[in-house]
């Protein structure tokens, strides 16, 4: 009966540090994708189109682009608050890149330290 009880604990300690050793894994996982990434960067017919997956901060999932000469033409954001990126997209259409970055870079949402409009202003710097 003694060692049915060892073998438990010894089970049931293993599985603790194995769950304990996840969440490290997913907090280490959850820092390194912390930033925006572009998926693709791409030109066509003299349209830039651009596909970023923003930070994990926010709750967009991924941010399509579009730009000709400098001026953004579409933004159409995925998953997030609907109206807010609908809205974005609205209001920056026809707007340069230049003026959409001085604009948007810095908005912040709630304490995560940046927001959907902060994240495309990231993406469009890192186009210059």
């Amino acid at each position: 009966m003694k060692k049915l009880i060892l073998a438990i604990v010894s089970v049931m300690v293993a599985l603790t540090a194995s769950a304990q050793e996840k969440t490290q894994n997913q907090t280490m996982e959850q820092v390194v994708v912390d930033d925006y990434k572009i998926i693709s960067d791409k030109v066509e017919d003299g349209v830039r189109y651009i596909v970023a997956a923003p930070s994990a901060k926010v709750c967009s999932k991924q941010i399509d682009i579009q730009i000709k000469d400098g001026i953004i033409q579409s933004v159409v954001y995925t998953r997030g608050c609907e109206g807010n990126a609908k809205g974005i997209g609205a209001l920056i259409k026809d707007m340069t890149v230049e003026e959409a970055i001085r604009r948007l870079d810095g908005i912040t949402c709630g304490k995560r330290g940046t927001s959907c409009p902060d994240q495309l202003a990231k993406v469009l710097k890192a186009l210059e």
